[in-house]
Protein backbone atom coordinates (compact mmCIF):
# COMPACT_ATOMS: atom_id res chain seq x y z
CA UNK A 1 0.00 0.00 0.00
CA UNK A 2 1.24 3.49 -0.76
CA UNK A 3 2.17 5.64 2.21
CA UNK A 4 -0.19 8.60 2.35
CA UNK A 5 -0.15 11.99 4.03
CA UNK A 6 -2.64 11.81 6.90
CA UNK A 7 -6.13 12.87 5.95
CA UNK A 8 -6.29 15.32 8.85
CA UNK A 9 -3.14 17.07 7.65
CA UNK A 10 -4.46 17.40 4.14
CA UNK A 11 -8.20 17.83 4.71
CA UNK A 12 -8.22 21.61 4.71
CA UNK A 13 -6.12 21.93 1.57
CA UNK A 14 -7.96 19.13 -0.19
CA UNK A 15 -11.40 20.53 0.64
CA UNK A 16 -10.44 23.97 -0.55
CA UNK A 17 -9.03 22.52 -3.74
CA UNK A 18 -12.15 20.46 -4.36
CA UNK A 19 -14.42 23.46 -3.87
CA UNK A 20 -12.29 25.72 -6.03
CA UNK A 21 -12.01 23.17 -8.82
CA UNK A 22 -15.07 20.97 -8.51
CA UNK A 23 -14.94 20.25 -12.23
CA UNK A 24 -11.70 18.35 -11.75
CA UNK A 25 -11.71 14.61 -11.02
CA UNK A 26 -11.12 13.86 -7.35
CA UNK A 27 -8.05 11.68 -7.00
CA UNK A 28 -7.49 8.87 -4.51
CA UNK A 29 -4.14 10.30 -3.44
CA UNK A 30 -2.56 13.59 -2.43
CA UNK A 31 0.63 14.93 -3.92
CA UNK A 32 3.48 15.44 -1.48
CA UNK A 33 7.18 16.13 -1.50
CA UNK A 34 9.11 13.05 -0.47
CA UNK A 35 12.67 12.71 0.76
CA UNK A 36 14.68 9.74 -0.45
CA UNK A 37 17.23 7.93 1.65
CA UNK A 38 20.80 7.90 0.36
CA UNK A 39 20.34 4.37 -1.00
CA UNK A 40 17.02 5.23 -2.63
CA UNK A 41 18.47 8.36 -4.24
CA UNK A 42 21.39 6.37 -5.62
CA UNK A 43 19.02 3.75 -7.08
CA UNK A 44 16.83 6.48 -8.57
CA UNK A 45 19.74 8.23 -10.23
CA UNK A 46 21.06 4.99 -11.74
CA UNK A 47 17.90 3.10 -12.60
CA UNK A 48 14.88 5.33 -13.09
CA UNK A 49 15.78 6.12 -16.70
CA UNK A 50 16.08 2.37 -17.37
CA UNK A 51 12.96 1.07 -15.62
CA UNK A 52 10.75 4.09 -15.01
CA UNK A 53 8.47 6.47 -16.88
CA UNK A 54 6.21 9.33 -15.84
CA UNK A 55 2.50 9.13 -16.61
CA UNK A 56 2.67 12.89 -17.18
CA UNK A 57 5.01 12.28 -20.12
CA UNK A 58 2.50 9.87 -21.63
CA UNK A 59 -0.32 12.39 -21.12
CA UNK A 60 1.75 15.14 -22.75
CA UNK A 61 2.66 12.91 -25.69
CA UNK A 62 6.38 13.04 -24.98
CA UNK A 63 6.48 9.24 -24.64
CA UNK A 64 4.27 6.61 -26.27
CA UNK A 65 2.53 3.90 -24.28
CA UNK A 66 4.22 0.85 -25.78
CA UNK A 67 4.82 -2.08 -23.40
CA UNK A 68 6.10 -4.45 -26.13
CA UNK A 69 8.84 -1.92 -26.90
CA UNK A 70 9.59 -1.37 -23.21
CA UNK A 71 9.99 -5.09 -22.53
CA UNK A 72 11.18 -6.23 -25.96
CA UNK A 73 8.48 -8.89 -26.25
CA UNK A 74 4.72 -9.42 -26.49
CA UNK A 75 3.41 -11.51 -23.58
CA UNK A 76 0.54 -11.22 -21.06
CA UNK A 77 0.63 -7.91 -19.22
CA UNK A 78 -0.35 -7.27 -15.59
CA UNK A 79 -0.87 -3.82 -14.05
CA UNK A 80 -0.55 -3.14 -10.32
CA UNK A 81 -2.02 0.11 -9.00
CA UNK A 82 -0.38 1.45 -5.85
CA UNK A 83 2.67 -0.77 -5.56
CA UNK A 84 3.91 0.91 -2.37
CA UNK A 85 7.45 -0.19 -1.55
CA UNK A 86 7.17 -3.04 -4.05
CA UNK A 87 7.57 -6.02 -1.74
CA UNK A 88 4.60 -7.88 -3.24
CA UNK A 89 5.17 -6.45 -6.72
CA UNK A 90 8.72 -7.76 -7.06
CA UNK A 91 7.80 -11.16 -5.63
CA UNK A 92 4.92 -11.62 -8.06
CA UNK A 93 6.99 -10.51 -11.04
CA UNK A 94 9.71 -12.98 -10.05
CA UNK A 95 7.13 -15.77 -9.67
CA UNK A 96 5.64 -15.13 -13.12
CA UNK A 97 8.52 -14.55 -15.58
CA UNK A 98 6.23 -15.52 -18.46
CA UNK A 99 4.30 -12.25 -17.98
CA UNK A 100 5.31 -8.59 -17.94
CA UNK A 101 4.36 -6.35 -15.04
CA UNK A 102 3.68 -2.62 -14.77
CA UNK A 103 3.62 -0.95 -11.35
CA UNK A 104 1.93 2.45 -11.05
CA UNK A 105 2.66 4.52 -7.94
CA UNK A 106 2.81 8.17 -6.86
CA UNK A 107 5.04 7.63 -3.80
CA UNK A 108 8.61 8.24 -4.95
CA UNK A 109 10.40 6.53 -2.03
CA UNK A 110 8.30 3.44 -2.75
CA UNK A 111 9.28 3.51 -6.41
CA UNK A 112 12.93 3.98 -5.43
CA UNK A 113 12.68 1.01 -3.07
CA UNK A 114 11.23 -1.07 -5.89
CA UNK A 115 14.12 -0.01 -8.13
CA UNK A 116 16.45 -1.37 -5.45
CA UNK A 117 14.56 -4.67 -5.47
CA UNK A 118 14.85 -4.86 -9.26
CA UNK A 119 18.57 -4.21 -9.00
CA UNK A 120 19.03 -6.88 -6.33
CA UNK A 121 17.03 -9.58 -8.14
CA UNK A 122 17.78 -8.79 -11.77
CA UNK A 123 14.11 -8.67 -12.75
CA UNK A 124 13.67 -7.98 -16.46
CA UNK A 125 9.86 -8.19 -16.59
CA UNK A 126 8.96 -5.18 -14.42
CA UNK A 127 8.60 -1.49 -15.33
CA UNK A 128 7.51 1.41 -13.13
CA UNK A 129 5.19 4.30 -13.87
CA UNK A 130 4.99 7.37 -11.64
CA UNK A 131 1.63 9.11 -11.60
CA UNK A 132 -2.13 8.71 -11.73
CA UNK A 133 -3.24 5.21 -12.68
CA UNK A 134 -6.69 6.43 -13.70
CA UNK A 135 -5.18 8.79 -16.28
CA UNK A 136 -3.07 5.91 -17.53
CA UNK A 137 -5.99 3.50 -17.86
CA UNK A 138 -8.41 6.00 -19.32
CA UNK A 139 -6.19 7.71 -21.87
CA UNK A 140 -3.42 5.26 -22.78
CA UNK A 141 -4.20 1.61 -22.06
CA UNK A 142 -6.27 0.25 -24.97
CA UNK A 143 -9.38 -1.78 -24.17
CA UNK A 144 -9.01 -5.53 -23.68
CA UNK A 145 -5.19 -5.56 -23.44
CA UNK A 146 -4.42 -6.35 -19.78
CA UNK A 147 -4.42 -9.88 -18.42
CA UNK A 148 -4.62 -8.69 -14.84
CA UNK A 149 -5.15 -5.60 -12.69
CA UNK A 150 -4.16 -5.67 -9.03
CA UNK A 151 -5.14 -3.15 -6.37
CA UNK A 152 -3.80 -4.20 -2.98
CA UNK A 153 -4.55 -2.18 0.15
CA UNK A 154 -5.51 1.13 -1.45
CA UNK A 155 -5.85 4.11 0.85
CA UNK A 156 -9.15 3.54 2.75
CA UNK A 157 -9.85 7.25 3.36
CA UNK A 158 -11.67 6.20 6.53
CA UNK A 159 -13.61 9.37 7.33
CA UNK A 160 -17.02 9.44 5.66
CA UNK A 161 -16.48 12.89 4.17
CA UNK A 162 -13.42 11.53 2.35
CA UNK A 163 -15.03 8.37 0.96
CA UNK A 164 -15.34 10.14 -2.40
CA UNK A 165 -11.56 9.87 -2.64
CA UNK A 166 -11.56 6.09 -2.49
CA UNK A 167 -10.22 4.55 -5.69
CA UNK A 168 -12.67 1.67 -6.02
CA UNK A 169 -15.81 3.42 -7.25
CA UNK A 170 -18.22 2.37 -10.04
CA UNK A 171 -16.48 4.45 -12.73
CA UNK A 172 -13.08 3.02 -11.86
CA UNK A 173 -14.30 -0.59 -11.82
CA UNK A 174 -16.03 -0.12 -15.19
CA UNK A 175 -12.83 1.37 -16.62
CA UNK A 176 -10.67 -1.41 -15.22
CA UNK A 177 -13.02 -4.12 -16.52
CA UNK A 178 -12.95 -2.59 -20.00
CA UNK A 179 -9.15 -2.78 -20.11
CA UNK A 180 -9.03 -6.48 -19.25
CA UNK A 181 -8.98 -9.17 -21.89
CA UNK A 182 -11.85 -11.67 -21.62
CA UNK A 183 -10.71 -14.05 -18.89
CA UNK A 184 -8.43 -11.43 -17.33
CA UNK A 185 -8.75 -10.78 -13.60
CA UNK A 186 -9.25 -7.83 -11.29
CA UNK A 187 -7.83 -8.62 -7.85
CA UNK A 188 -8.63 -6.33 -4.92
CA UNK A 189 -7.48 -6.65 -1.31
CA UNK A 190 -8.08 -4.49 1.77
CA UNK A 191 -7.91 -4.71 5.54
CA UNK A 192 -10.57 -2.02 6.00
CA UNK A 193 -13.94 -3.71 6.64
CA UNK A 194 -16.35 -1.10 5.26
CA UNK A 195 -14.14 -0.50 2.21
CA UNK A 196 -14.19 -4.24 1.53
CA UNK A 197 -17.98 -4.19 1.56
CA UNK A 198 -17.98 -1.16 -0.74
CA UNK A 199 -15.59 -2.94 -3.14
CA UNK A 200 -17.83 -6.01 -3.22
CA UNK A 201 -20.95 -3.93 -3.82
CA UNK A 202 -19.36 -1.85 -6.57
CA UNK A 203 -18.01 -4.93 -8.34
CA UNK A 204 -21.42 -6.58 -8.04
CA UNK A 205 -22.81 -3.81 -10.20
CA UNK A 206 -20.27 -4.24 -13.02
CA UNK A 207 -21.77 -6.52 -15.72
CA UNK A 208 -18.38 -7.28 -17.31
CA UNK A 209 -17.08 -8.96 -14.15
CA UNK A 210 -17.90 -12.23 -12.43
CA UNK A 211 -16.81 -13.17 -8.93
CA UNK A 212 -14.57 -16.24 -8.80
CA UNK A 213 -15.21 -16.95 -5.13
CA UNK A 214 -16.88 -20.28 -4.36
CA UNK A 215 -18.22 -18.79 -1.13
CA UNK A 216 -21.67 -17.26 -0.84
CA UNK A 217 -20.25 -14.06 0.67
CA UNK A 218 -18.04 -13.42 -2.35
CA UNK A 219 -14.70 -13.28 -0.52
CA UNK A 220 -11.74 -15.31 -1.79
CA UNK A 221 -9.09 -16.69 0.59
CA UNK A 222 -5.72 -15.06 -0.06
CA UNK A 223 -4.48 -16.73 -3.26
CA UNK A 224 -1.05 -18.33 -3.24
CA UNK A 225 0.18 -15.87 -5.81
CA UNK A 226 -0.37 -12.84 -3.53
CA UNK A 227 2.49 -12.75 -1.02
CA UNK A 228 1.76 -11.71 2.54
CA UNK A 229 3.68 -8.48 3.09
CA UNK A 230 4.91 -6.84 6.28
CA UNK A 231 1.95 -4.47 6.03
CA UNK A 232 -0.53 -7.33 5.92
CA UNK A 233 1.14 -9.19 8.78
CA UNK A 234 0.91 -6.05 10.89
CA UNK A 235 -2.76 -5.59 9.98
CA UNK A 236 -3.53 -9.15 11.01
CA UNK A 237 -1.57 -8.77 14.24
CA UNK A 238 -3.65 -5.69 15.04
CA UNK A 239 -6.85 -7.67 14.50
CA UNK A 240 -7.88 -6.35 11.10
CA UNK A 241 -9.26 -9.01 8.77
CA UNK A 242 -7.91 -8.94 5.24
CA UNK A 243 -10.41 -9.62 2.47
CA UNK A 244 -9.66 -10.47 -1.16
CA UNK A 245 -11.95 -10.15 -4.16
CA UNK A 246 -10.95 -11.87 -7.41
CA UNK A 247 -13.12 -11.11 -10.42
CA UNK A 248 -12.90 -12.28 -14.01
CA UNK A 249 -13.71 -10.31 -17.14
CA UNK A 250 -16.48 -12.00 -19.12
CA UNK A 251 -16.94 -11.81 -22.88
CA UNK A 252 -20.38 -10.19 -22.71
CA UNK A 253 -22.23 -8.35 -19.93
CA UNK A 254 -24.24 -10.42 -17.50
CA UNK A 255 -25.74 -10.21 -14.04
CA UNK A 256 -23.19 -10.48 -11.23
CA UNK A 257 -23.45 -13.65 -9.16
CA UNK A 258 -22.79 -12.29 -5.67
CA UNK A 259 -25.09 -9.30 -5.35
CA UNK A 260 -24.89 -7.46 -2.05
Amino acid sequence: MSEQVSVDQQAGASTASDEAGSHRRITSFVQQRNRLTEGQAHAWDRLWAVYGLDVADLVAGRVAYDPPAWFGRLVPLVLEIGSGTGESTAAQAAAAPEADHLAVEVFEPGLAQLLMRIDETGLANLRLLRGDAVDLLRDHVPPATLHGIRVYFPDPWPKRRHHKRRLVQPDFVALAASRLVPGGTLHLATDWADYAVQMRSVCAGEPLLENLSPAADGWTPRPEWRPMTKFERRARAEGREVRDLVLRRVSSPHTFTHSR
